[in-house]
Formats: C-alpha cells, sequence, structure tokens
C-alpha cells in the first residue's frame, strides 16, 4: 500500500479516517503489511501483501478471486497483444486520455486488473477495488506503475471518502452482486460533484434468456467450484472445436453456436488457438460458476441511474448493457 492511499481510505463502518499503526513491515517504499486503525474508535483493518483488506477471506466473489489467479494475465491487452480490453473501455465509458491524465479513478471489480491497466496508461491514479482475492492478481500485474493502488472491499461498504473519484466505473461486475440496484445506487456517492460514471450490466432480454448457461446454472453454481473449473478444463477444447465447426454453418451458425455452453471469440477477437481456449475456460467458468447472474432491462438500469443523481444519462449496448452519465 503506498502512503498517499490513506488520504482517500476512511472506515466502512463509521465514515473515520484511517491511521496506519505504528508496527509495519515496509517494502520498497510501500507497506506491506500492517494494521489500519479507524479514528476514535476500535475497528482494525489488516494489510496483507501490500493490499489494505476490508472483507473476509471468503464471500460470495470466491469463484472469481480463483479464475483471476489462474489467468491472473489473459486477458490484460499488454499480454494478449491486441488493444481488446482497451477498445472496450473506450467505447463504453467514452473517456480520453486527456480527461483522464492525472485524475483520481475508481474501479469497482477490478479482476486481475485489464481495464485499470488502460486507465493507468492514459495516466490516470487509479484505485483498484475487488470485492474477491482477485487483488492479488491485480496487484502482481500493475504494482510496477508508481499511480496505481488496490483495495479489498465490499462495493457495498466502500472504504472512501464520499465525492472522492472525479471518474468511477464498473465494467463486467454488477450483475454479479446480490443487488444490482443498491450497487448501482451506492457507486455515484463516490463520485465527484460533476464527474462521471460507468457501469455495464448483462442486457435483460428474452434472447439473453435462453442462453444455455441459464438451464446449467441452476447445477453448476452449487458445484465445487475447483471441481467445475477442473470439469471445464477438460471439456473446453473440445466444446470450442463444436462451436467454431457450427459457427461456419451458413445462415444458422450464430444460432447454432448459442447451443454450445461455451465463450468462443473466434472471428470476434484476433487471438490465437491457445488464447482462444484460455478466454473459453475463463468466461465459461465466468458465465457458470457465480452465486448470482442478474440482468438488467435498458428501462431499468437508466431509472437507476436517474435515482441515483446521474444526468445526462446514455443507456446503450457496447457488448454488454452500458450505462453513463454526469454526478449532479
Amino acid at each position: 500500500m503506498k502512503r498517499d492511499l490513506l488520504n482517500l481510505l476512511r472506515c466502512p463502518k463509521t465514515g473515520q479516517r484511517l491511521l496506519l499503526e505504528s508496527n509495519f513491515e515496509i517494502l520498497n517504499e510501500e507497506v506491506m503489511n500492517g494494521w489500519l486503525s479507524a479514528e476514535n474508535c476500535q475497528e482494525r483493518y489488516p494489510i496483507i501483501n501490500g493490499i489494505p483488506r476490508f472483507v473476509h477471506e471468503q464471500n460470495y466473489a470466491d469463484s472469481f478471486g480463483r479464475q483471476w489467479n489462474h489467468f491472473r494475465q489473459t486477458q490484460l491487452d499488454s499480454f494478449s497483444g491486441h488493444p481488446i480490453s482497451e477498445r472496450r473501455f473506450r467505447r463504453a465509458t467514452g473517456w480520453t486520455p486527456e480527461e483522464l491524465n492525472g485524475q483520481w479513478v475508481l474501479d469497482a471489480g477490478c479482476g486481475s486488473g485489464r481495464f485499470a491497466e488502460i486507465a493507468l496508461n492514459f495516466g490516470a491514479k487509479v484505485v483498484a477495488l475487488d470485492y474477491s482475492t482477485a487483488v492479488e492478481a491485480c496487484y502482481e500485474n500493475l504494482k510496477h506503475h508508481a499511480n496505481f493502488h488496490v483495495v479489498q472491499a465490499d462495493i457495498y461498504a466502500l472504504p472512501f471518502q464520499n465525492g472522492t473519484f472525479p471518474f468511477v466505473y464498473s465494467l463486467g461486475v454488477l450483475q454479479h452482486t446480490p443487488d444490482v440496484a443498491k450497487a448501482v445506487g451506492v457507486l455515484p456517492v463516490m463520485v465527484k460533484t460533476g464527474g462521471r460514471l460507468c457501469v455495464d450490466v448483462y442486457w435483460k432480454r428474452f434472447r439473453t434468456m435462453l442462453h444455455m448457461k441459464y438451464f446449467l446454472r441452476p447445477l453448476t453454481k452449487r458445484l465445487p467450484q475447483q471441481s467445475l473449473f477442473r470439469g471445464l478444463e477438460l471439456v473446453t477444447p473440445t466444446l470450442l472445436r463444436i462451436s467454431q465447426n457450427l459457427g461456419k454453418v451458413p445462415l444458422f451458425g450464430r444460432v447454432l453456436k448459442r447451443m454450445i455452453p461455451i465463450a468462443d471469440y473466434t472471428g470476434i477477437y484476433p487471438l490465437n488457438d491457445k488464447q482462444l481456449n484460455e478466454w473459453a475456460l475463463l468466461d465459461t467458468f465466468d458465465m457458470l460458476s457465480p452465486k448470482y447472474d442478474n440482468p438488467q432491462t435498458p428501462a431499468t438500469l437508466h431509472n437507476l441511474l436517474e435515482l441515483a443523481r446521474i444526468k445526462d444519462i446514455e443507456v446503450f449496448q457496447e457488448g454488454m448493457l452500458v450505462g453513463r452519465g454526469c454526478k449532479q
């Protein structure tokens, strides 16, 4: 943990400032292990392996911690060699490097840091937050950036001063929270007046709900995660080949592919065979393992942003259903 993060941190229970207790370990000017304590109260939070921790070790997002630590670099543009994450980030947020340069940015649900990497490359000061142990993968991937900070915390109990961030985004996350409306409602609280917010969710529509994963999830989300992952490792190469072959069928290929419960990016992203298999395994596990999967309609997302005092709202499809706007 870099010490300038202390200026932003607050106790998620009391809102009080957090102080670094005297007994701590430092490596390369970062606090690696120690404790944060709230002013005038008994709340204490550990710093473990360079990361402030505000949540219990085990939680509903365990599957995401497992997948992102296994696929630590898979979806980073710096590793794949393709600007896949940058394109999604630019199209969803509409933010430019000139706007983000030197600004504080909150990445709510960072995973292994695929979008945090983009914001850092744009010159932003990024606080990457995740509920799961994915923060450890994110830390390893991005710790070399001088303006990078990472926190393990609950999106419903964010450990920051209200109105801290000129830019807040949450991409690929909110549909996997227990209460999407509540999650959308708390993020604008972190946005500075006049600042900007961008979120995305799965689109709730007839076509989406017919996806094969929704027929499998009642079973797969209850399986031991390690068993599910090992099973997917075995079947993913075969399912991916079947999906790729079905995709070649004239006229009906796209429809037939949806019958195969696999994330197939053939022809969508310029990935080699090894990368296609890794992305398929990663995102198929992401589809089948989470405890929660809550798509939203455009009208619902627009209404949630409006209730949260976001203005100039835009809701549109960019792979996911994206909602963005400015804080009043």
